[in-house]
């Protein structure tokens, strides 16, 4: 239970940084309007929030946390941009989730 916690937590992380960083960069590079970094500042205030939730050591949880977010911009670019991946995005994000998994759940002694 704890395993899908902790990947339900980073996931929602993931979605926090992935919309704090589309929109300024809808702005920057779509010429859309610039009150969209209002929206995309609060998000990644958020995405920090709950990176914070953790209890591990905050170098670990990080370190985690890049295998879920390779995951969710893999998805972000097929389900929001509309293009699907290749073969080799959907073995690269098994293997950062692999990753991932070995640094949060392996087991630690002390």
């Amino acid at each position: 239970m704890l395993e899908l916690k902790t990947f339900g937590l980073f996931l929602m992380t993931a979605l926090a940084e992935l919309v704090g960083c589309y929109l300024p960069y809808l702005w920057l590079r779509e010429g859309k309007p610039v009150w969209l970094l209002l929206p995309g500042a609060i998000s990644l205030a958020i995405f920090a929030w709950l990176l914070s939730l953790h209890p591990e050591a905050a170098g670990r949880v990080y370190a985690a946390y890049g295998g879920v977010y390779i995951v969710a911009a893999i998805l972000w670019l097929w389900l929001v941009q509309g293009i699907r991946p290749t073969t080799w995005d959907l073995v690269g994000s098994s293997v950062a989730v692999l990753g991932m998994a070995i640094i949060m759940f392996a087991p630690r002694h002390g």
